[in-house]
């Protein structure tokens, strides 16, 4: 047995026997992302400096574009990994088209979202990598994805904002230390 395969079922076990942990898996799988977008939008508007509000939003656009629409997007087109769901022959807890799973595209999304939050503002950033990683968590719950899925996206996230900050080189267009 795989330990993805371990793994998931570590996870995807406690699915279906409590209501409450059912409600929380499917909140953090479907819900927490819409709460995640309207909080970076909200940190980003907050900002007085325009020039940094600029240059925040051109990083986390350009990480997530990045992220989800190039780099997940050209793994799926060479490589299908099934869902859990398909794979297993089961109903998941959140409904989901059944396309390859590898890498989670909801991951890559977040992560890079909250990698290039963190990149600008630390503590914040802190509170957006723990919602995703619950995200996270939870879509291996709803048997939607493989923990190598999550893994894989948080990875990517990471790299994005990693590139998109390289070539950007925000801190010779801004002061990031105006504002904590």
């Amino acid at each position: 047995m795989s330990l993805d395969f371990y793994l998931f079922n570590l996870l995807h076990d406690f699915s279906g026997r409590s209501w409450l942990l059912d409600w929380i898996g499917i909140f953090f799988a479907e819900y927490a992302p819409y709460l995640l977008i309207i909080a970076a939008l909200f940190l980003g508007m907050k900002e007085k400096n325009q020039r940094r509000k600029i240059v925040y939003f051109s990083v986390l656009a350009l990480s997530i574009l990045l992220s989800h629409g190039v780099f997940t997007q050209t793994i799926r087109y060479f490589y299908y990994y099934p869902r859990p769901y398909v794979a297993l022959d089961f109903e998941p807890l959140v409904s989901h088209d059944s396309v390859g799973s590898f890498p989670s595209g909801h991951a890559t999304f977040y992560f890079a979202l909250a990698f290039g939050i963190f990149y600008f503002k630390r503590r914040a950033g802190i509170w957006f990598l723990s919602v995703a990683a619950l995200m996270g968590i939870a879509r291996i719950y709803a048997g939607v994805h493989w923990p190598l899925d999550i893994v894989s996206g948080a990875v990517i996230g990471a790299a994005s904002v990693l590139v998109v900050v390289w070539l950007l080189k925000p801190n010779s267009l801004v002061d990031l230390k105006q504002t904590p």
